[in-house]
């Protein structure tokens, strides 16, 4: 299971960006992340084109293909659409990991039983 933003664990910064020119002041180690890709698949098709690592914000199983599709390296979404998500992500193998965004380390064991793929803290998002 994937943990983002525990404190035991090494992970990723991700980082909120909304323009090219933020995707280009982003450090090298962090993670870009785009809001819902109806809104951002311009720039998720900029980072697949530049090979920059990122996340989006999916709320819905056609975003989730997207996003795999688009390259995402994960995609955000909270529990209920984790659900519908995950098997189909494993039915089509998606390289795009799932994760639920928690905000309670209570949280990771529930998930962890679903059989997602991992989690977010909010507070990993900067």
């Amino acid at each position: 299971m994937i943990l983002i933003g525990h404190p035991w664990v090494k992970s990723p910064e991700f980082c909120r960006v909304f323009s090219q020119d933020d995707i280009k002041a982003s450090k090298a180690d962090q993670i870009v992340l785009l809001e819902p890709l109806v809104d951002s698949h311009k720039l998720a098709q900029y980072c697949q084109d530049n090979g920059i690592p990122y996340a989006v914000v999916v709320n819905t199983v056609d975003d989730a293909i997207y996003a795999n599709a688009l390259g995402a390296a994960y995609m955000i979404c909270e529990e209920d659409a984790a659900l519908m998500i995950q098997p189909i992500a494993e039915t089509y193998l998606f390289d795009t990991k799932v994760l639920v965004l928690i905000h309670s380390e209570k949280e990771i064991a529930k998930t962890a039983r679903s059989g997602i793929d991992g989690v977010i803290f909010a507070g990993a998002i900067c």
